[in-house]
């Protein structure tokens, strides 16, 4: 089991950027693909990015594509989510979910995710 916790949200300028982290506990962090999902008020939680139990392998919304890079570092059990050229249409919360280790090709379905965290929120001002 892991449990979530998501920091790094806020609020900023359209074009500016944010980090968001996620800090994973347990000592199984490698066994999970991970992935950040994004959900604005009376829509959907969608898809952002994913990232392979190594790293190796990244996945990214076309919407983000370009914009946000996914990372992770294993040896401290973190995975983050650097977002620049931020636009209005980003702002929603944000969380960090992670999943089995062989998700793939199942990245982009939300409900093949088994832990998420509390979600920060990122507002984007225009």
């Amino acid at each position: 089991q892991v449990q979530l916790v998501e920091s790094g949200g806020g609020l900023v300028q359209a074009g500016g950027s944010l980090r968001l982290s996620c800090a994973a506990s347990g000592r199984t962090f490698t066994s999970y693909t991970m992935g950040w999902f994004r959900q604005a008020p009376g829509k959907e939680r969608e898809f952002v990015a994913a990232t392979s139990w190594s790293g190796g392998s990244t996945w990214y919304a076309d919407s983000v594509k370009g914009r946000f890079t996914i990372s992770r570092d294993n040896a401290k059990n973190m995975v983050y989510l650097q977002m620049n050229s931020l636009k209005p249409e980003d702002t929603a919360d944000y969380y960090c979910a992670a999943g089995s280790k062989a998700l793939f090709p199942s990245v982009f379905d939300p409900t093949k995710y088994n832990y998420w965290g509390q979600g920060t929120q990122v507002t984007v001002s225009s």
